[in-house]
């Protein structure tokens, strides 16, 4: 099956819940309803016909004025492909997990919370995975700023691009 044809099948299935489907770019996609993402994904995972037995990526996305969540599907049986995302609210970024109908969503999900800050309800170990556990904020939002030093290490890295100091070549 064909990308489109896989969404086309979830909208049928799932009506106004998909919001949008982008079906003009190089990699078609479904926004969702962040409420149903469970729901669907089961769905997809179980369908005779879509048996998306794989869920390949799950990444995070800080777009300023929202966080997406994208998911990228993989069927080994019927060797098709399917994406789908979930626009969260940047103040508090917040969605149920896959964990249960995929296992690789765990770490996966662990890495979007500690870099974004977006929480997986539900899921089974809801902890900072990359960064220390004591660090503060989410390096990949947008409105970051990386603090001057950690435990009284210096954060100012030099840059590789430009030498300050003439002298060292």
């Amino acid at each position: 099956m064909e990308p489109l044809q896989i969404l086309e099948r979830v909208k049928n299935q799932f009506g106004d819940r998909i919001l949008e489907v982008a079906d003009r770019k190089l990699d078609p996609f479904a926004v969702i309803d962040p409420k149903a993402i469970v729901e669907i994904g089961r769905f997809m995972k179980n369908d005779p016909e879509l048996q998306m037995d794989c869920l390949s990526n799950e990444s995070g996305v800080d777009y300023k004025d929202h966080i997406e969540v994208v998911y990228h599907f993989f069927s080994y049986q019927r060797r098709h492909t399917a994406v789908l995302k979930v626009k969260l609210p940047r103040d508090n970024p917040s969605v149920e997990t896959l964990e249960n109908v995929w296992k690789s969503a765990n770490w996966m999900e662990r890495e979007i919370f500690d870099l974004l800050g977006v929480n997986f309800e539900g899921h089974s170990d809801m902890r900072r995975i990359l960064m220390p556990e004591d660090w503060q904020g989410y390096p990949l939002r947008k409105d970051f700023v990386e603090p001057l030093e950690y435990h009284g290490i210096s954060t100012v890295r030099e840059s590789p691009i430009i030498r300050l100091d003439t002298k060292k070549k």
